[in-house]
C-alpha cells in the first residue's frame, strides 16, 4: 500500500519531464518550421507537379488536361532521348569508376608522405573547385583539333598525328568522360586520404611481419575499412552524374548532331527551347524514377535492414 503514492509521484515527475522537454523543443521546432514548409512545397510540391505535368499535353504553357501514358510512349520513341540515356550509362560508369580508381591511386601516392604533399593535394583538388562551365571551355579549347593538342603535336613535326575525338561521332561522348575525371578525381582522392589517413599503423606493422604484399594489404585489408569513403564519394559523383548538363553544353552543346546529348540537356532544351513541356517533364520524371531505383538498395541496406537485424 506504502508504494502506490510513490509510483504516483514518479509518474507525475516523469509527466513534468517530458513537458519540460517539450516545451524546450518548441523553439527549435518553430525554427525549423519554414524549412520544412520550403521542402514540402518546393522541392515535394514540384515534384508532384513535374509529374502531373508529364501526363499532359502541355506545350509552351501548362495544361491540365490528361492524355495517360502518351508523353512516355513518345519519350521512347524519341531517338534523342534514347542517346541521351545511353550516353548518361556510359558516362556514369567510367566517371564515376573511373574518378573511384584515379582518386585512390593518387590517395596512396600522397599517403606515403612524399615531399611537397601540400602542394600535390592542391594541384589535384583544384580541378573540382572550378564549375563544370569553365571546366568544359578549357578542355573545349585543349582538344580542338585546330587549336589544342591535335595541333601543337603537329606544330612539333609529327604531322600524321590525330586527335579528332572532340568532333568524332563515336569517340565524342569519352571527351566529355576525360574533362569529367579531370575534375571530379580530386574530391574522391581528398575523401579517400582521409580515410587513409585513419588506418591504425599497427596493421601496416603486422603486414610486414607476415610478409603480406603491400598491394594485397590494400586490397584485403585497407579497402574494406574505407567502404563508408567509397560510398560516399560514390554518391556524390553519382549526383554530378544525374545533373550532367553544362560540363556538355560547354564542350560540345550535344554535338556533333546528338552525340553527346544527355537527359539533362534533353529536358532543358524540350522545357525552354522546343516549347513542349509534357515531354520535357516526362523525361525529367524518367530520371526521378531511375534515381529512385537506383538508391533504394542502397538506402535499405544502409539505414532500414541494420535496425531490422535481431539483437
Amino acid at each position: 500500500m506504502a508504494t502506490l503514492p510513490i509510483r504516483a509521484s514518479s509518474i507525475g515527475a516523469a509527466d513534468t519531464g517530458a513537458r519540460r522537454r517539450i516545451r524546450a523543443r518548441l523553439p527549435a521546432a518553430f525554427a525549423l518550421l519554414p524549412t520544412a514548409l520550403i521542402v514540402l512545397v518546393v522541392y515535394i510540391g514540384c515534384m508532384i507537379w513535374t509529374v502531373r505535368l508529364s501526363f499532359t499535353s502541355s506545350t509552351l504553357l501548362p495544361k491540365f488536361d490528361w492524355v495517360g501514358m502518351a508523353q512516355y510512349n513518345r519519350l521512347f520513341l524519341n531517338d534523342r532521348f534514347l542517346t541521351s540515356a545511353e550516353n548518361i550509362v556510359i558516362f556514369g560508369v567510367l566517371f564515376i569508376s573511373g574518378c573511384l580508381i584515379i582518386g585512390f591511386l593518387m590517395a596512396v601516392f600522397i599517403d606515403q608522405n612524399v615531399r611537397g604533399e601540400g602542394l600535390f593535394r592542391t594541384v589535384f583538388l583544384y580541378p573540382y573547385s572550378m564549375s563544370f562551365v569553365v571546366t568544359g571551355v578549357a578542355w573545349q579549347w585543349f582538344l580542338n583539333p585546330g587549336l589544342g593538342l591535335q595541333k601543337l603535336v603537329r606544330d612539333m613535326g609529327f604531322e600524321s598525328f590525330t586527335f579528332d575525338w572532340l568532333v568524332n561521332q563515336k569517340m565524342a561522348i569519352y571527351t566529355i568522360v576525360i574533362a569529367g575525371l579531370w575534375h571530379g578525381a580530386g574530391l574522391t582522392m581528398a575523401i579517400l586520404l582521409a580515410g587513409l589517413r585513419g588506418v591504425d599503423a599497427d596493421l601496416w606493422k603486422a603486414a610486414k611481419v607476415d610478409g603480406i604484399p603491400t598491394w594485397r594489404v590494400y586490397t584485403s585489408v585497407i579497402l574494406p575499412l574505407l567502404r563508408p569513403m567509397v560510398i560516399t564519394a560514390t554518391v556524390l559523383l553519382a549526383t554530378g552524374v544525374v545533373k550532367l548538363y553544362d560540363l556538355v553544353v560547354a564542350m560540345t552543346l550535344g554535338g556533333p548532331g546528338i552525340a553527346t546529348e544527355v537527359p539533362a540537356k534533353f529536358v532543358m532544351d524540350h522545357l525552354f527551347e522546343r516549347n513542349n513541356i509534357a515531354l520535357g517533364t516526362a523525361a525529367a520524371t524518367i530520371m526521378l524514377i531511375t534515381v529512385v531505383i537506383v538508391l533504394a538498395p542502397w538506402v535499405y541496406a544502409r539505414y532500414v535492414r541494420p535496425q531490422g537485424r535481431p539483437a
